[in-house]
């Protein structure tokens, strides 16, 4: 197997300055390296990482490192791996299998090449490394201890293996814990979906109308952020419990048919597939512009798209338009793929912060119970102890203090 696949390594200077900052904006990894680096606890292990590739993630993979992991990198989306990014990792010793714009083929024998490496333990995004390993490289199972996974997408396709009784080993499901879900994807998202958006079509957003298709944790970010840049806001959603909450947040709730009809811009963060699809497109105004900020490149139809277009083009970096036979243009951005990485540089540094804490944290945690026998396959939550750490770490390193319950209190919420 190769050493590394990436586009090249002489690109590995700019990286090192892009994970050079946010290494001093992660304060949180910086206080487990001073921790654990001198018990080097993943110290024989083999660990592979599939998350988006760009400097975050390669501070991760180098604080993996620094604790005594041995291992192997692959991005988890072919157009948010950063070429800089991964030669610098390949120049400070970490095997790399993942370059921008990899075609699908590419793409899987990037995920494939990291597999054979052989992982006791992974870190996943999306589920793809998991998906993989259950159903093209089965032979390399036995060797495989766990793992966690990063986001909402990869947690509910791990869920649907475990009730099959078709996930092989335990999973801790990072995304669910409060120091993620309610940070990375509120925050994170809410702001770098609207960086890359932003960045990509140099257009104002205030006095716009804004449709989200989605009103989880990553929908409500990204539409409390068009709200304060001016936007109207519509709500799309299928869970009437969440639809209500945005109503009572202020959004206007329409089906996606008939927000359809009047968005300016339409960003879908659903997790699902063919949110919007030839009905929708069919009523769209001449230039929507049509962004997705869920997991997978499958919110926009962009099979439908296509069969509609009688010209498709590139007319600026990151946007094609479709021009249909009635004259009317749509405009996908960053070709239906992840908005926030394919076409800027992903959450900020200080939200992943709390990501890769946790992540770091639960992958020791679960080395622990699963070579002392306590874990079998399935999915599991991230300990309480785990999250309070990190955002006890977070506040600290911020500089802010918070009271603690006395005896007493706590005799008292714990009495009946």
């Amino acid at each position: 197997m190769d050493a590394y696949q990436i586009r090249d390594i002489h690109l590995a200077p700019a990286g090192e300055q892009k994970i050079d900052w946010v290494s001093k904006h992660m304060p949180i990894l910086n206080r487990i390296r001073e921790k654990y680096g001198a018990e080097q606890p993943l110290a024989g292990r083999r660990v592979a990482v599939s998350v988006h590739l760009e400097a975050k993630t390669a501070y991760l993979a180098l604080t993996l490192k620094a604790l005594g992991a041995d291992l192997a990198v692959t991005g988890s989306n072919p157009l948010s791996t950063q070429d800089d990014v991964a030669a610098a990792l390949v120049r400070r010793g970490i095997p790399v299998y993942a370059w921008h714009g990899a075609t699908e083929e590419e793409y899987f024998a990037h995920l494939t090449a990291t597999l054979r490496s052989r992982p006791d333990y992974l870190i996943d995004d999306g589920g793809d490394l998991v998906n993989l390993l259950h159903k093209e490289e089965r032979s390399l199972l036995p060797s495989v201890k766990g793992g966690c996974e990063e986001t909402t997408t990869g947690v509910h396709r791990l869920r649907a293996m475990a009730a099959q009784n078709q996930l092989a080993f335990p999973m801790i499901a990072v995304n669910d814990a409060f120091c993620k879900h309610l940070f990375d994807n509120r925050y994170g998202t809410g702001q770098s979906t609207w960086d890359g958006i932003m960045r990509t079509t140099n257009l104002v957003v205030a006095g716009k109308t804004v449709v989200v298709a989605g009103y989880g944790w990553c929908g409500r970010g990204v539409a409390l952020r068009a709200k304060g840049l001016g936007a109207r806001v519509v709500i799309c959603e299928v869970d009437p419990v969440k639809a209500l909450e945005a109503l009572m947040d202020g959004y206007i709730v329409l089906p996606a048919l008939e927000a359809a009809r009047i968005g300016d811009l339409f960003i879908s963060v659903t997790g699902c597939k063919d949110v919007f699809r030839q009905p929708h497109f069919a009523v769209m105004k001449d230039g929507a512009l049509l962004a997705n900020a869920g997991h997978f490149d499958v919110e926009f139809n962009k099979e439908d798209l296509k069969s509609m277009a009688v010209e498709i083009k590139e007319v600026r970096p990151n946007i094609t338009a479709y021009r249909l036979q009635d004259g009317r243009n749509l405009y996908l951005l960053a070709e239906g793929r992840l908005v926030n990485l394919a076409a800027g540089d992903g959450h900020p540094a200080e939200i992943m912060d709390l990501s890769f804490a946790l992540q770091i944290l639960s992958l020791l945690y679960l080395a622990t119970q699963k070579e002392a026998g306590q874990l079998k396959a399935g999915v599991y939550p991230v300990p309480q102890k785990i999250d309070y750490l990190v955002a006890r770490l977070a506040l600290e390193a911020r500089g802010v203090q918070i009271d603690t319950l006395s005896e007493e209190q706590n005799a008292y919420l714990n009495s009946w």
